[in-house]
């Protein structure tokens, strides 16, 4: 097994996380799974920039914890759910890094939502 690398942000890989005083709702299969006016928006290197909600701001009854993970060098581990609701387009459509690395730690207890997973992420 290979030992996890963390990597620090800076000028070749720049992360920053900002409030978003936006409203931001999230819909799959016609239900509304995410909706709130506290999200942060993560820009991450030359990436689109992601919302991430906060936890109490999302129908938990709606997503199901997959068995599907990933590694970030620059967040740490990640873990995903899945969106019956949404069918087979919605498995792993939502991720989140329960122990992010310091310098990413504002996401702590947060969720993100994979914009080709779920019918739409509006912000108004």
């Amino acid at each position: 097994m290979t030992a996890k690398s963390a990597r620090r942000p800076g000028p070749g890989h720049p992360i920053t996380i900002e409030a978003n005083p936006a409203r931001v709702v999230v819909t799959v299969g016609g239900r509304i799974v995410a909706d709130t006016r506290r999200a942060l928006t993560m820009r991450e290197a030359a990436l689109p920039p992601v919302q991430y909600v906060p936890r109490d701001d999302v129908d938990m009854t709606l997503l199901v914890r997959s068995d599907h993970a990933t590694y970030c060098p620059y967040k740490g581990d990640c873990s995903y759910y899945s969106i019956p609701v949404g069918g087979e387009r919605s498995a792993n459509a939502v991720w989140t890094y329960e122990v992010p690395y310091p310098d990413v730690a504002a996401i702590r207890g947060y969720l993100a939502f994979c914009p080709q997973r779920v019918d739409a992420i509006a912000l108004a």
